[in-house]
């Protein structure tokens, strides 16, 4: 990253769901995601998914026996001890214990939390202590309960504090401090509180009038454990979003800062790099750090100069973009795949199309020409039919050839010219008149 503060990668790991909370692995290979819906993941640095939990059965009422959560997540955080251990904590009334070697397939442990009347408690936030033997959830009726991470089962607790906020006022944050004796909370009861491991039952500082509308509004230590910041909504006639620092022995303010025109939610003082890390209701992220006393972080960043782009040049030919006037550089347009098969199956030498057989007349695997086969002769000549005008009289069509008949007899006059040279024909006989009956009458053979 330069001066420009811009990100090299943007990634979306849960879709469309809010990211809650995000957390580097104790080696800080591994990135913790918690997002709005019931299955937590883990990316790389590089943003590649590494692993996904496994999502529960949402019909079974005993959430000891399902493999996942089934509602959605709160929090989740990583085992400062353990490099492949971390916690998550859900709607469901559970906190799970997973592992990073497990490929997300199965949980380790389920902590259920109890509220006063023994019913489930939905834990809020959930943390390890520094030392990682003691997991501690702050629950929506207020109480604090905390469970030994070396025992086996997790049925009573080791830290209870029923009345340490509000009922009803959700703890948005707990924080340990690096001593090993101290944590602090945050709720939206508007206040932060101070609380001692050794004697757990009343807390030993208390900020009041810090308001809080954000469920998810943190606290962190400075890392000599002498201050404790934490940052504060804005209000209808503020303009300023602010963090502050509390001394820690006294819980006085100790300094304020105005850091953006929205609601300061997150705030992070880390240890080795010294630097103060404040993210906003408005997506606005900014880091505080002394130029003497800070290394590396943001130091890196902002000497760094911004990275120049070379401009290259190149001569060639203009384009000309006129594809109405000038045909000669009209670009076509690409055209579908189907109408380019449909196209290139019309032309014989893409298709490949084999010759085609001759075709016409012929006799014996020859062709003739057209009109020279004996067919088409005796059509021509001999058996062509004149059309028969329907107007001439029939006695005078045949008259007309009487003459050409006598002077050139060719059919029937030269087969009778010598045994018939006269034409004999048929005379008319006379029916005799008689008055008998037509069926009396005798039939007289010729």
């Amino acid at each position: 990253m330069d001066s420009n503060l811009q990100s090299f990668r943007t990634i979306q790991p849960c879709e469309c769901h809010p990211i809650k909370n995000l957390e580097y692995s104790s080696n800080g290979d591994l990135i913790l995601v918690i997002a709005g819906n019931c299955q937590a993941k883990i990316v790389d640095r590089d943003g590649f998914n590494k692993m996904e939990c496994v999502k529960g059965d949402q019909y079974i009422r005993d959430m000891a026996n399902t493999k996942g959560h089934v509602a959605m997540l709160n929090d989740g955080t990583w085992n400062p001890r353990d490099k492949e251990e971390f916690i998550t904590c859900s709607n469901d009334g559970t906190l799970r214990l997973w592992n990073v070697t497990d490929s997300g397939k199965k949980q380790r442990n389920v902590i259920k939390p109890r509220n006063q009347g023994g019913l489930k408690a939905i834990p809020n936030a959930c943390r390890y202590s520094r030392d990682g033997n003691l997991i501690a959830a702050a629950c929506v009726d207020g109480s604090i309960q905390g469970w030994d991470r070396r025992r086996k089962m997790f049925v009573n607790t080791s830290l209870l504090i029923r009345n340490a906020h509000d009922n009803g006022s959700e703890t948005s944050s707990i924080c340990f401090a690096y001593n090993g004796y101290y944590f602090a909370t945050r709720g939206m009861d508007d206040t932060m509180k101070l609380w001692d491991l050794r004697n757990a039952k009343s807390a030993v500082n208390v900020a009041n009038d810090l308001f809080n509308r954000y469920s998810n509004t943190d606290c962190s230590f400075s890392p000599d454990d002498k201050l404790l910041l934490t940052g504060v909504s804005l209000q209808k006639d503020e303009e300023m979003g602010r963090l502050k620092f509390f001394d820690v022995n006294t819980f006085q303010l100790y300094s304020e800062i105005s850091v953006t025109e929205s609601s300061v939610l997150r705030s992070l003082w880390h240890p080795k790099l010294n630097q103060i890390l404040v993210g906003s209701g408005n997506g606005c992220v900014k880091v505080y750090y002394d130029p003497k006393l800070s290394e590396r972080g943001a130091k890196l960043c902002v000497v760094k100069n911004k990275r120049k782009y070379r401009e290259s040049y190149e001569i060639g030919a203009p384009q000309i973009i006129a594809p109405h006037s000038l045909p000669l550089f009209k670009e076509e347009r690409k055209k579908s795949w189907k109408v380019e098969m449909l196209k290139a199956r019309k032309d014989p030498v893409k298709s490949r199309r084999p010759e085609l057989p001759m075709t016409g007349p012929g006799q014996g695997g020859r062709l003739a020409s057209a009109g020279n086969t004996y067919a088409s002769f005796i059509a021509r000549n001999i058996a062509t039919k004149n059309k028969i005008d329907d107007k001439i009289d029939p006695r005078e069509a045949i008259l007309r050839h009487a003459k050409a008949a006598s002077e050139n007899p060719y059919w029937v006059a030269p087969a009778y010219s010598k045994t018939q040279p006269k034409p004999i024909f048929r005379e008319d006989e006379e029916e005799e008149e008689t008055d008998e009956p037509s069926a009396k009458r005798q039939h007289v053979p010729v």
